[in-house]
């Protein structure tokens, strides 16, 4: 096969065909990065406007483009913690902030620095004099120098996650990416050892000198873990310049970024089951950087796939052979280092020798996506199959999940901000959400048209519009028995964040203060608006596992843009304590739905909504009509909606807070007289959740009730 002189060509351009199915393509690729920048965008937004010292970032494959449905990704999140700051010399030392100063000297690994701590009221090193605040968690004591240990995050990590290497690791449902952590700290100014860097050249005059000008700005990040054979393994700290990198894989066409795709493939395929992960794709990733730069950028196209892929797997079988990675930015680290025994060495070798003796062949043993039976449909050495996944079914599921990935951000940030501010007193939170509320006015009105930040934050306003409103009237109607055209404003700006929440928070108001007649005009035009076949539930308070999106969604976000999450998605609708007077007295009891004997069997991080009144807006839906439809004296529509109301609990799968529904339905039946039935409501929510269910309490209120009744009727 091997002997047709077109054997590169015709298999690289069958090879991009099938990358081009499986969703590597220009087109999902801005899709991925997209979705990936309005993330870390929505995230750091919101701690700015926070104030909060911390800023998150997005790397990795997921936030590249270089990945695939079959890789499993994970998603590489990056916490930048602002309360401290890394100097290289004392010019850069800050008046008033905790300055550490990083060294690298003949005891550290090349890539690695120890960080000195420094005094913040005058530039001098910390006196061994320790304040008695500073645990040994934090630092220890060399030569007269107070050293910042890389064990001050590792100690504490993130509710639910699972420690690993630098990273707190969180594991993924079947239908979520796993997660890694990362905390780090940030030092302006660009590596000392990566000036070399700026000034390298090589034949495929890659980087351009435009691009090292603006990674040279990106400074680097300081990571809690030490080399491999580090003197000092509690006091070392990596060096990442992830923020350049990312610069440089955007700038990637679409053949390099396949032939990275390829390689990571092969590990995972032939090399990383039996080797426990000797090689890993950021290896693969460097490789591709440094035959990029060596090489003519012409023959980076799709004619040229294979070759290219030979090309970037010879250097990693040098590499291999020569146990030397070099960090493409910092030279001198060794990304090999002390990872290959003799043994697996030898074997890894004899591994990509053979791939690269076949010439592709190996390809077609691949299993992610298909790849390897795709491949030879298109060549002709295969029957095609029928029930894999066709390329739009796939270019369907990933626009999926990206637009569903931002519609969790919004709720990830709503939910942080409000627990943020949520503080004791109508008035403090009051103030709080409005001076938030301003700041985002402000910041949104003084950036540029285009502005990517812009768009994050024309996006996550009217969810925070309805708060407010909301807010604004629970104190309206505790004082005045009305509602303000203040909070009507603010409850008009919200109506936009979704298909549902932000109306279901205006009527649920409505019905509060006891105007049913507009209550019943709000609700009617959210139920119409409310597509079963295509509307998505949206909830991040519980990461369950849910696995059907409905095809009328799907079909909406592989034509559409952030845009349809207005139109297509139901946020739960949430409620503050001081909220209390807009939220009917069945679901106000979900504010106080723990014991303290609950709380311990709470997740720190991942239950803050718990101290809310949270619901589906569905059932929220149908449990509001069912209240007005009955102040109304409309029984049959009332009777209508109760049965929707069960209707909605037994077939939605993806309720969020089934319990909250079913205790919701349990209240309806009793005042239907149906006490046996909302037992059984309250039986079933206990055991969707056990524990931080106000369903405990609402059963021994009724059995109570049930005795009474029994007592007080004549034998």
């Amino acid at each position: 096969m091997s002997q047709d002189p077109d054997y590169y060509r015709t298999v690289s351009l069958k090879l991009s065909e099938v990358l081009c199915d499986i969703g590597v393509n220009e087109r999902m690729l801005l899709k991925r990065r997209r979705v990936y920048l309005l993330m870390e965008t929505t995230f750091t937004s919101t701690q700015r406007l926070l104030r909060e010292n911390i800023f998150t970032f997005q790397f990795g494959s997921r936030s590249e483009g270089s990945t695939t449905i079959g890789l499993h990704s994970d998603i590489d999140t990056l916490i930048c913690v602002r309360t401290l700051i890394v100097i290289q010399n004392w010019s850069e030392w800050q008046l008033g902030r905790h300055n550490l100063l990083m060294i690298q000297d003949e005891t550290t690994s090349p890539g690695y620095c120890i960080l000195q701590m420094l005094r913040d009221d005058e530039p001098l090193p910390i006196s061994i004099s320790i304040p008695d605040h500073i645990t040994d968690r934090t630092y220890t004591v060399i030569r007269g120098k107070v050293l910042m240990k890389n064990t001050c995050f590792r100690d504490i990590p993130l509710a639910g996650s699972v420690v690993n290497g630098p990273a707190s690791s969180r594991q993924g449902s079947p239908c979520y990416a796993d997660q890694d952590y990362v905390v780090a700290y940030h030092c302006k100014s660009w590596p000392v050892e990566a000036q070399s860097w700026l000034v390298r050249q090589g034949i495929g005059k890659w980087p351009s000198e435009e691009m090292k000008r603006y990674c040279e700005t990106t400074g680097c990040f300081v990571v809690p873990v030490s080399s491999k054979n580090s003197q000092h393994e509690e006091l070392e700290w990596r060096l990442s310049t992830a923020q350049a990198e990312k610069c440089l894989m955007f700038s990637l066409n679409i053949t390099q970024l396949r032939c990275y795709i390829l390689m990571k493939m092969i590990l995972k395929t032939f090399i990383n089951p039996q080797f426990n992960g000797a090689l890993s794709s950021y290896m693969c990733k460097t490789v591709l950087f440094h035959c990029i730069q060596n090489t003519r950028s012409n023959i980076w196209v799709q004619s040229n796939l294979l070759t290219c892929l030979m090309c970037c797997l010879t250097v990693l079988q040098n590499f291999v052979r020569e146990e030397n990675c070099p960090h493409f930015i910092l030279p001198k680290n060794n990304l090999m280092a002390e990872r290959i025994s003799p043994c697996n060495k030898h074997k890894i070798l004899e591994i990509l020798h053979d791939i690269l003796q076949g010439e592709g062949r190996a390809l077609m043993e691949i299993p992610i996506d298909d790849l390897g039976r795709r491949l030879k449909v298109k060549m002709n050495m295969d029957e095609a199959f029928q029930y894999y996944p066709t390329p739009s079914h796939i270019h369907t599921q990933i626009s999926t999940e990206l637009l569903l990935s931002t519609s969790h951000t919004i709720s990830l940030s709503h939910i942080h901000v409000l627990q943020k501010l949520n503080l004791d007193g109508n008035a403090i939170v009051r103030d709080n959400l409005s001076n938030f509320m301003s700041t985002l006015t402000n910041v949104y009105r003084k950036m540029g048209f285009n502005r990517l930040e812009k768009y994050v934050l024309k996006l996550i306003t009217p969810m925070f519009s309805s708060s407010l409103g909301s807010v604004i009237a629970s104190h309206d109607i505790y004082t005045t028995h009305s509602i303000s055209p203040e909070a009507l404003s603010w409850f008009s700006f919200g109506l936009n964040s979704d298909v549902a929440s932000g109306g279901l928070k205006l009527a649920s108001a409505l019905y509060c203060v006891g105007d049913m007649e507009r209550a019943e005009l709000v609700l009617r035009n959210t139920d119409e608006n409310y597509d079963l076949n295509t509307v998505e539930p949206v909830c991040q308070c519980n990461n369950r596992d849910w696995f059907y999106q409905r095809q009328g969604f799907m079909h909406k976000c592989n034509t559409g843009n952030e845009e349809v999450l207005k139109h297509y998605t139901a946020f739960c609708v949430r409620f503050l304590r001081c909220e209390i007077c807009c939220v009917p007295k069945e679901l106000q009891s979900e504010m106080f739905r723990s014991t303290q004997e609950d709380r311990l069997e709470r997740d720190e991080m991942f239950d803050n909504w718990m101290d809310l009144a949270v619901v589906d807006s569905l059932p929220y839906l149908y449990f509001l009509q069912y209240k007005t439809y009955g102040a109304l004296q409309r029984m049959a529509d009332q009777q209508c909606a109760l049965e929707n109301l069960v209707t909605s609990i037994e077939t939605e799968s993806k309720l969020g807070h089934k319990e909250t529904a079913l205790n919701l339905l349990g209240q309806c039946m009793e005042q239907e007289k149906r006490q046996i039935d909302a037992l059984h409501c309250y039986m079933i929510s206990l055991n969707t959740q056990a524990r931080n269910n106000v369903a405990n309490f609402l059963i021994c209120r009724l059995l109570n009730e049930i005795v009474s009744m029994q007592r007080n009727t004549p034998s």
